[in-house]
C-alpha cells in the first residue's frame, strides 16, 4: 500500500482551508445579526441641535478675548526673560 504524501498534504490543506472560510462566514454572519440586535435594542441617539447663531458669536468673541489675553502673557513673559 503506498500513500502519496503530496496528495494528502493537498487533501488536509484543502480540508483546513474549507473549515477556516465557513468559519469566518459563520462570523461575519453573527457579527451582523449582532449588530441588528444591539440597533434594535440600543439606537444611536438623534445629534443635539446646533446652537443658535447669536450664541455662536457671542462664544467667538470670548475665544477671541481668550486668545488675546494668552498673547498678552506671553509677551510679558518674555520681556521678563
Amino acid at each position: 500500500m503506498e500513500i502519496n504524501l503530496v496528495s494528502e498534504g493537498l487533501k488536509f490543506m484543502v480540508l483546513g482551508m474549507l473549515i477556516v472560510f465557513i468559519f469566518l462566514v459563520i462570523l461575519v454572519q453573527i457579527m451582523k445579526l449582532q449588530a441588528k440586535i444591539i440597533n434594535k435594542y440600543f439606537p444611536e441617539k438623534a445629534p443635539e441641535a446646533a446652537p443658535s447663531s447669536a450664541n455662536a458669536a457671542q462664544e467667538a468673541e470670548q475665544e477671541a478675548h481668550h486668545v488675546a489675553a494668552i498673547i498678552a502673557a506671553v509677551t510679558e513673559f518674555r520681556k521678563q526673560s
